[in-house]
């Protein structure tokens, strides 16, 4: 029994290092993507954002297929990543957080993009115009303006990435403490007809998930709330 316990203590710890790495990649990755979907003028446009929104529709089986095909030995990425690390791509730690990163990027760059497309851009020009370069305008214009959006991109991000299944399982495997998550050791259980188990993680996920979606919208009720507040305050005579 002690040994049960001790594996879901670790796909728990995998499941929220796969979240937390992803998460942060994410981020980096998504935040000047979905910058430059909001000012691109061209015809592509609807491509590529349809590109970026497949795994909304997608299978996560199909998706998690095609990466298995592309990270293992035989074809070029695997090859690239054997050749620089001497390990395989395929089944590993570093696999599922490249499916998990490709699987949630909706998640993370329309939320933004939406928040960009709303942007008051003269407040940008007016910053140039002060001497603030790139860097500056974000740090202190467009992340304070765009706060609410970044948390929640960043929420959603990690909070589908703890819940994914058939793309983890299909690229990563089954390895206990190295790419055996929750949403799997659920599987398990339920497998192996130790519903008292597969019951216990289930209902852990479905808190947790109710738990992180209401701080994020309480938090943007606040943030309207007081944006309403300083609007009234600045109409007053």
């Amino acid at each position: 029994m002690e040994s049960y316990w001790s594996q879901d203590i670790l796909a728990l710890v995998t499941t929220l290092k796969v979240a937390l790495v992803s998460t942060l990649i994410l981020l980096v990755i998504g935040t000047p993507l979905a910058w430059w979907l909001a000012k691109l003028q061209s015809r592509w446009r609807v491509l590529i954002e349809a590109l970026i929104a497949l795994p909304l529709v997608l299978p996560p089986t199909v998706l998690g297929f095609y990466l298995l095909i592309a990270f293992s030995p035989q074809h070029l990425p695997g090859q690239w990543w054997q050749s620089v690390t001497g390990q395989q791509l395929a089944f590993s730690f570093s696999a599922i957080v490249i499916g998990s990163v490709i699987y949630s990027l909706p998640f993370v760059v329309q939320p933004l993009q939406k928040a960009f497309e709303q942007l008051d851009h003269s407040l940008l020009d007016s910053g140039a115009t002060l001497g603030a370069g790139p860097l500056d305008r974000f740090w202190h214009i467009i992340l304070p303006l765009c706060k609410a959006s970044f948390i929640t991109a960043a929420t959603l991000g990690f909070a589908h990435t703890v819940g994914e299944f058939g793309v983890v399982l299909m690229i990563g495997g089954n390895i206990p403490g190295e790419t055996r998550v929750l949403s799997i050791a659920l599987f398990d259980h339920v497998e192996a007809f130790d519903y008292a188990r597969a019951h216990l993680l289930a209902f852990s996920l479905l808190i947790g998930s109710i738990a992180v979606l209401a701080l994020v919208y309480l938090f943007n009720f606040s943030e309207q709330k007081q944006q309403g507040l300083s609007n009234q305050s600045r109409q007053m005579p």
